[in-house]
């Protein structure tokens, strides 16, 4: 950068290996703060894998290792040379022609990161999802409370057949990222997908990142709010961005071995220092929930505007909002249900085999995860019910793989994807309370229950009991009324 943004701060620094979760937690997941953290990623087989020595202690990318054991038929390409849309202009090429372009020929070497071939930046590679027998690193603790990839690894991100397409299916197969790029590779300004969290880990190379707060967020766009800025290296035009001049910066240099946590809604620009391999995970949960529904719901009111000339002539009309929405944003309003009715069933299920427990206190500080997970959905499911989409007239015209998916209850806890979605959830909070809370615990714990391995059980008796509440949740107002009936005795979370 030369200094065309005011730089105010730099992101906080933290060692990841003496912090809790529950301290990142307030610090900075609930509070919506970024920080780096360090000390994580010791034990990554990447960082051996991956790298070849440097000089001094820097690493360097193997990139032979590359071509020679992930020779993946097509990654995506960006060409950071070329603009397209909002975005840089994407190329799909193999694993190997990748490579070649940034060595550029037999001895070139990734010291040649200056080049004109050199743009080319691999991103978003599906790598866990196509190499899931090699593991190369392991999410740590602060990040496992990941609902998007959970619910992924289980479920279709959409069910209606004019949506999903096989094409749309793999790109939302997962969030789960391998980033691969020579020096001064970049990445334009933007806020993530879902306007999720993402973290991100260097496992060898540099970046500079520039973050914008989302209180000033509004600053970065045209007076229509329609157009963002694309580059922070451009001369942005004032009388295009007249507020730009506003914005103030926080910067962060990060090293090699260091993860980035990027939360909900801040905008951010990204340049590689060095030749750079990094692993990037985009994920939300409750505590970013209300932020993806923001979204949605922004994005929904945009698309029903552009088309609301048609109307009067159009059969179906919040339909046709919907079908754009999920193809401009990710997902639309159903899509979304589905998801958190789901969410939604599984920490009931979490909390209904806590309080069959006999170790009342690890039962208390467990119980308020899916205390709080509960109150989130449903502060998300009361804004819900307002909306257009599922008025009676309008859930009329829905496909019955959508309607099934978040209304008969007993048929979703009965599914296989049901119970692998519960399993992970399960295993993620035991895997965040492991570390909070003594080994005479755990074992007196381990020794009595099971959790969500109970409903794999003939004789646990958790669907009667859920249906036994509710046998269908056709609205949001029924999931708020569910929640409602399974937190009233847990006032005092």
């Amino acid at each position: 950068m030369d200094g065309r943004v005011k730089v105010v701060g730099q992101v906080e620094r933290v060692d990841g290996a003496s912090l809790t979760y529950a301290e990142f937690v307030d610090r900075f997941m609930e509070p919506n703060s970024p920080v780096v953290l360090t000390g994580l990623t010791a034990s990554w087989r990447a960082r051996e894998d991956w790298t070849l020595p440097g000089p001094g202690d820097r690493r360097r990318p193997d990139l032979c290792f590359f071509a020679r054991n992930f020779p993946s038929p097509l990654v995506q390409v960006a060409d950071c040379s070329s603009r397209e849309f909002t975005d840089q202009k994407r190329l799909e090429m193999s694993m190997q022609e990748f490579i070649d372009h940034w060595v550029g020929d037999a001895h070139g070497g990734s010291g040649a990161g200056d080049r004109e071939s050199s743009l080319l930046y691999l991103k978003d590679w599906h790598f866990v999802k196509e190499y899931p027998n090699y593991i190369a690193y392991t999410t740590p603790t602060f990040f496992v409370d990941d609902w998007l990839n959970m619910y992924l690894d289980s479920h279709p991100i959409h069910r209606d057949s004019d949506i999903a397409n096989h094409k749309n299916e793999i790109n939302c197969s997962d969030y789960r990222f391998v980033y691969m790029g020579a020096k001064g590779t970049w990445t334009p300004l933007h806020a993530d997908v879902f306007r999720s969290y993402s973290w991100s880990a260097n496992v060898c190379g540099r970046k500079q990142w520039l973050l914008l707060s989302p209180s000033q967020s509004h600053c970065i766009f045209d007076r229509y709010m329609r157009s963002s800025v694309y580059n922070l290296n451009d001369d942005v035009s004032e009388k295009r961005f007249p507020e730009f001049n506003k914005t103030e910066w926080l910067e962060c240099i990060q090293e090699q071995n260091e993860i980035i946590f990027v939360p909900s809604g801040w905008y951010h620009q990204v340049h590689n220092l060095e030749d750079t391999i990094s692993i990037n995970h985009n994920w939300f949960n409750a505590y970013s929930l209300q932020w993806v529904w923001n979204l949605l719901y922004e994005d929904y009111k945009v698309a029903k505007e552009y088309i609301e000339d048609i109307r009067d002539i159009c059969d179906d009309f919040e339909g046709l909002c919907q079908r754009n929405l999920a193809a401009n944003t990710g997902m639309n309003f159903y899509d979304f249900f589905v998801f958190i009715v789901r969410f939604a069933l599984a920490n009931v299920i979490e909390l209904y085999h806590l309080q069959q427990l006999e170790v009342a206190t690890f039962s208390t500080e467990t119980a308020h995860h899916f205390v709080y997970n509960l109150k989130s959905i449903r502060n998300v499911a009361s804004k819900m019910t307002s909306t257009e989409a599922f008025t009676t007239e309008n859930l009329r015209t829905i496909s019955e793989d959508n309607r099934s998916a978040f209304s008969n209850v007993k048929q979703i806890l009965e599914e296989e994807s049901f119970k692998r979605l519960l399993m992970t959830l399960s295993k993620a909070y035991e895997h965040i309370d492991r570390g909070q809370r003594n080994c005479l615990e755990s074992c007196t714990l381990d020794a009595k229950r099971c959790l969500s391995a109970i409903c794999l059980k003939s004789d646990c008796n958790v669907v009667d009991h859920i249906t036994s509440l509710i046998d269908e949740v056709c609205v949001p107002a029924d999931l708020v009324t569910l929640i409602d009936i399974v937190l009233s005795p847990m006032d005092s979370f």
